[in-house]
């Protein structure tokens, strides 16, 4: 009777087993839920979001370099463009790799490292782009231009003859300049204020899913566990 008995319990748990593998862990779903969002996996709205902006900054940057010659980089951020280009291309082959809890592969934990920093990075490169953009802007709505020999020269004070002058070649009409300019710079400051609010959203919530959990339970559970088994003994 004891013989039938284990048997039939084994056949039990076996089949327990077999049902808990067509349905699925629980636990496991809900860590495939927690790192989705409307079910998608977590950077592929960032990257597409950065991509696309990404892009836009930086062919409205090398458009800009085609209104003058003399336009300092500063004032063409394609360079902004660019990183976050690469960002988002980090967070595509971050989308490639199997998801696993706890980062417990190398490969993904240097992945999420680098899509975090070059996040940062994205962030304080498109605040300095809006910086200089703003200040561009700020300048060229007090400038007083006249067109010299095809070039622009421009001045904050005409009637201050030490006052700085503003030299923009290969511009033979400095009104066109002026409005194409300020249209580029105000479109500047709205794609890089976009894009390093998506940047710092990327980051906050890599940040939040990093560290959103606090293991002081795992680090107070031993010690209650020896003291009830002191208070039993």
């Amino acid at each position: 009777e004891k013989k039938s008995t284990d048997s039939s319990k084994t056949q039990e748990s076996a089949m327990k087993k077999k049902q808990k593998k067509t349905k699925g862990d629980p636990k496991t779903g809900l860590e495939e839920e927690s790192h989705t969002c409307c079910g998608c996996r977590f950077p592929l709205l960032f990257a597409l979001l950065q991509l696309a902006l990404g892009i836009s900054v930086t062919v409205l940057g090398f458009l800009m370099t085609g209104i003058s010659s003399s336009l300092l980089v500063r004032d063409t951020p394609y360079w902004s463009g660019i990183i976050v280009c690469v960002v988002s291309l980090v967070g595509f082959v971050m989308l490639c790799i199997s998801y696993q809890p706890d980062e417990k592969t190398c490969v993904q934990f240097t992945v999420k490292l680098m899509y975090f920093l070059l996040s940062a990075l994205g962030l304080v490169a498109c605040v300095l782009a809006v910086a200089f953009s703003a200040h561009h802007y700020l300048q060229m709505t007090k400038f007083t231009c006249d067109t010299i020999l095809e070039s622009c020269r421009c001045k904050l004070d005409t009637a201050d003859p030490l006052s700085r002058t503003f030299v923009y070649q290969d511009a033979a009409d400095c009104d066109s300049l002026t409005i194409m300019l300020n249209l580029y710079l105000l479109l500047q400051m709205v794609l890089n204020l976009i894009t390093a609010l998506v940047c710092l959203s990327a980051c906050f919530v890599m940040w939040k899913h990093r560290y959103q959990v606090f293991y002081v339970g795992v680090w107070f559970y031993p010690l209650t566990a020896t003291e009830g088994q002191q208070q039993k003994v």
